[in-house]
């Protein structure tokens, strides 16, 4: 089949691979502006754009497709390209930019997105993130028919996929990216599909992070700040201070009430949540809200490495009794 691809991340590199992978004509690819990253501030391309020009396929990165809009001549020449190539369909995944509706009635079956959730849950820009933070058991792909709505259009096809309690963003990530490829293939060769209307129940919307959510609110349940700091990771990744330094904490586990961790003997050094109550061999144990507690087992000081806790330790030593506090403002 004849197409259009749209995408810039990693996710939609790995839908990208498969389609062409499956032996499907990619006419053009869009994908977003180039942006300056790493320590030099360098511009780089994003992993769709590299795929293409790694594959000789035509690239196309307008920094809007509003014809009315603040970029018209480059919404302009995305057109004309558009159009030129009688695509059969348009793919679309993590793009990053609003689809009008000429972009919409382009090609001859519209345009299908690779949605990261199990829609109506998560609509919107971090359905993996959101999905982790809520302790969600269970996400998954959705193949939608898109309309001019924030991931409104009808359903065409559905899988779903548990939610480790080890998963974080990134392995999470993965997983649903290689399914996302999966079942847009499938998806392609079953054309035309069912389409189902998505229900007005259980909608919720997946909000960009901020980068204020990384401050670590300690009075919290553990397990609320176990997930987002899973669901975080890698950026903007959860944070707390202890004697003035912003410390990143990158893993931890929470403990339950009855755990043999959290008895009298702790409790005796418990100063308010955020108070470091043990530390071993291989974590930090710190008091949350709810009488619970978390297991801190990677920290990360800012401009250092990721680093278990007790090789942490050996540069930043930390006593029971220290006190983590919220990294307000962060």
């Amino acid at each position: 089949m004849k197409m259009i691809f749209a995408g810039t991340p990693e996710f939609a590199r790995v839908a990208l691979q498969a389609l062409h992978r499956a032996g499907h004509e990619i006419a053009l690819v869009l994908t977003q502006p180039d942006r300056p990253a790493g320590r030099g501030m360098k511009l780089q391309a994003s992993a769709v754009k590299q795929f293409a020009l790694d594959h000789g396929i035509p690239v196309a990165q307008p920094r809007s497709l509003r014809l009315d809009g603040k970029y018209p001549e480059e919404a302009l020449a995305a057109q004309a390209q558009m159009q030129a190539t009688q695509a059969d369909v348009m793919i679309v995944a993590a793009y990053g930019l609003i689809l009008p509706q000429w972009v919409l009635d382009t090609p001859r079956l519209g345009c299908l997105n690779i949605h990261a959730s199990l829609l109506p849950r998560w609509r919107g820009a971090a359905p993996i993130h959101r999905a982790i933070e809520a302790g969600d058991s269970e996400t998954g792909i959705t193949i939608m028919q898109m309309d001019a709505g924030l991931d409104t259009g009808d359903m065409l096809l559905v899988e779903k996929l548990p939610i480790s309690p080890q998963d974080s963003t990134p392995s999470l990530h993965d997983k649903l990216a290689a399914l996302g490829g999966r079942l847009i293939v499938q998806a392609l060769q079953t054309m035309p599909l069912h389409r189902t209307a998505q229900p007005m129940a259980g909608i919720t919307y997946a909000h960009k992070i901020d980068k204020a959510e990384s401050a670590v609110n300690w009075q919290q349940s553990a397990e609320q700040i176990e997930r987002r700091i899973r669901a975080f990771a890698p950026s903007p990744g959860c944070s707390a201070v202890l004697r003035g330094e912003l410390i990143k904490l990158c893993a931890a586990q929470h403990i339950d009430v009855g755990s043999s961790e959290i008895d009298s003997t702790l409790r005796s050094t418990y100063a308010g949540e955020g108070t470091v109550l043990l530390i071993n061999s291989n974590a930090i144990v710190v008091a949350c809200g709810a009488g619970t507690a978390v297991r801190i087992t990677e920290l990360q000081r800012s401009g250092g490495k990721r680093l278990a806790a007790q090789d942490f330790l050996r540069g930043f030593p930390i006593q029971v009794g220290d006190k983590f506090e919220s990294a307000k403002g962060d």
